[in-house]
């Protein structure tokens, strides 16, 4: 989950030239989760880049996701709710509209899927306030979040009390929250869980779901569509020492400092016989090319299809990405650049551009999707440009109205992140309203 716009990748790797002319590269570093994966491989073999993903992101050896200051100018991203409240204020707006046009049902639950530091949810609940009957209606929060770090900050920006906060019965990392009362927010409940499926909410309670820069740190599986229309798949190994390994991706043979390269699998591997065999991907693609994958990302769509129609709730998913499957888009991000990914594993946040076609195709029958619009048309249409004027002529220190100015720009400028983020609505499958603002952009089922 990264907010950044394209930048030029720059790496430097010392490199030493033997006497024969060859060059060697140094290696850096081998840190604690960087020998457990070079183990792992040389025990099994070459790992799929989802299960390098998750090893990088969730370890318990070292995994980013357990650090703790990961978002904001401190860390290696910026993501939206954390440039401006607008942002989260416009969300507000959003869920209290069609809450008004569903019926204004008496009991809601907002669900948040990667709440960050848990400044978009603080920024919803807040804007909420000026809804009363809306706000009224919300009954708690829960978060799906497995980082014991992530929720300790979820935990105090949203002003819940640690004399009243239930622990996880994890005795290896204590003071994990599973539950906690928020003062910030009239005594609001809020739950932490590590899966979707963990949570029960009342039959009658609607779920407000919110997914921002969730799905674009799923694990993905990577594949080349080789001869005879078969399909490779693309795996990262242990790089030798003095190896200068090519990368699939680029097909350029570049010194590295990493431990580990990719490699195409000499045979059809598992994943490709059961991921690539919809013929979907068969019929669009050329012998040569690369998609990437996340059934991670369908199975959660599933899930949240189906849970959204049930309980006649709604969502919205909002991250950067595009309405077709993307081949070469897996990257690393530190310290606000690209980076190559797999480089020091745990240093940096992992990513890949997210496919809503893909989301929309695991959604079809089981609920309703309406775009993706671009991020900047969704804000605009809300009524961004409103709340900026609001916020200017609230202050007359002119620093302040020009980071205000700034910061929408950030948020909705095409060369910014107002066109590489777009926004997906979910509505039951009933559904018959098209949700603003996706008047533009009709209900599309599944490709």
């Amino acid at each position: 989950m990264a907010a950044l716009t394209p930048l030029v990748l720059r790496q430097y790797s010392p490199t030493i030239y033997k006497p024969d002319g060859t060059a060697h590269t140094t290696k850096e570093e081998l840190t604690p989760l960087a020998k457990h994966i070079r183990d792992t491989i040389l025990a099994t073999g070459p790992i799929s880049i989802a299960s390098y993903m998750q090893l990088a992101l969730t370890s318990p050896i070292g995994g980013y996701y357990t650090r703790g200051q990961v978002f904001g100018r401190e860390g290696d991203f910026v993501t939206s709710p954390e440039i401006s409240q607008m942002f989260g204020e416009i969300m507000a707006v959003w869920y209290a509209m069609h809450w008004e046009t569903m019926g204004r049902p008496a009991k809601t639950s907002f669900v948040e899927l990667g709440p960050g530091r848990g400044t978009l949810m603080n920024d919803i609940m807040r804007a909420s306030k000026r809804f009363k009957a809306f706000y009224a209606s919300i009954q708690g929060i829960h978060f799906i979040e497995k980082s014991p770090e992530l929720r300790r900050l979820q935990h105090d920006k949203l002003g819940c009390d640690w004399n009243d906060t239930t622990a996880t019965s994890d005795k290896n990392s204590p003071g994990i929250p599973a539950s906690g009362t928020s003062k910030s927010h009239n005594g609001l409940r809020i739950s932490w869980y590590d899966l979707l499926e963990e949570i029960a909410v009342e039959q009658d309670c609607v779920p407000l779901v919110m997914a921002h820069e969730f799905f674009d740190a799923l694990p993905i599986y990577k594949f080349e569509k080789s001869e005879g229309g078969k399909w490779s798949e693309i795996l990262v190994d242990v790089a030798e020492s003095t190896s200068i390994p090519t990368d699939p991706v680029s097909s350029s043979a570049k010194p590295s400092t990493s431990h580990f390269k990719y490699v195409r699998a000499r045979g059809v591997t598992s994943n490709a016989a059961l991921i690539m065999r919809d013929q979907r991907f068969g019929a669009l693609f050329d012998k040569g090319d690369h998609v990437e994958i996340s059934p991670e990302s369908a199975r959660i769509m599933i899930q949240l299809a189906e849970w959204i129609s049930s309980k006649s709730g709604m969502g919205l998913i909002i991250d950067y990405g595009v309405d077709w499957t993307q081949g070469n888009t897996f990257r690393g991000i530190k310290n606000h650049r690209f980076s190559d990914p797999l480089s020091s594993p745990g240093s940096m946040d992992l990513t890949a551009d997210v496919d809503f076609s893909y989301l929309r195709y695991a959604a079809n029958g089981k609920a309703r999707c309406f775009g993706p619009i671009e991020q900047g048309e969704f804000l605009h249409s809300m009524g961004i440009q409103a709340r900026l004027q609001q916020l200017l002529h609230s202050t007359s220190d002119a620093k302040v109205q020009k980071d205000l100015v700034d910061c929408y720009k950030r948020l909705t400028d095409v060369h910014s992140m107002g066109r590489v983020y777009k926004v997906l609505a979910v509505l039951p499958a009933e559904t018959a309203m098209t949700p603003v603002p996706f008047a533009s952009a009709a209900a599309k089922e599944g490709s």
